[in-house]
């Protein structure tokens, strides 16, 4: 497993307008978009009928992780930073992992390719040699049936393709992730970096 620093290239670029969300993609927030969402980059975890979830991937806290899962402190990729996932259940962790292998690793649930979520009150010493990258994450986002559809259709949001999913997931820069996403999918998305919060003001 990295553990020290995170990924810093960028992902290339892909050309798809318009994907529909599904687990493995990405949202972005649009510049009017406000706290606790302003400027996020959400991996897809689930969206079904039953509604859908996600981890925001580019709020890193002040924690440790010492402070809440002092057994995983030394598996994770980069600093030991808690991330917050978003403003749902945010007394409950989240570890989203990368492996190589094809077969899940016990402990692993996959997600989308290479990413996946990991059972926590695994041992690491038995789970970490099977990863390639590791982050904790507080609490999580999260949207009734239809409400993300709804969010979606009003311009809160972009679904973006995910070009690498380790390198946007463990980015050591999480601050330029915004950014990177928007330029990456160029067009009127890559214009939103440049946006100003109240569109009034432009």
């Amino acid at each position: 497993m990295r553990h020290h620093g995170g990924v810093d290239e960028e992902a290339p670029t892909v050309g798809r307008e318009n994907p529909e969300p599904s687990a493995g993609r990405l949202l972005v927030a649009a510049p009017s978009l406000g706290e606790p969402f302003r400027h996020a980059v959400i991996l897809l975890l689930e969206n079904d009928e039953s509604g859908s979830l996600g981890v925001v991937l580019n709020q890193p806290t002040s924690l440790d992780v010492g402070t809440v899962l002092p057994v995983w402190r030394d598996h994770l990729t980069g600093e030991p930073t808690l991330y917050q996932g978003g403003p749902v259940a945010l007394d409950s962790a989240l570890g989203l992992a990368a492996t190589a292998h094809e077969e899940e690793p016990p402990g692993f649930r996959r997600v989308s390719g290479p990413i996946g979520i990991i059972d926590l009150d695994t041992p690491p010493d038995d789970l970490s040699p099977h990863l390639t990258a590791l982050r904790i994450f507080a609490g999580y986002a999260g949207w009734a049936p239809d409400q993300l559809e709804g969010e979606l259709d009003e311009g809160s949001w972009a679904v973006v393709e995910v070009a690498d999913p380790v390198v946007d997931a463990f980015l050591a820069d999480p601050g330029a992730l915004w950014a990177n996403v928007l330029r990456r999918a160029g067009g009127t998305l890559a214009w939103w970096i440049h946006c100003p919060a109240d569109p009034g003001l432009n």
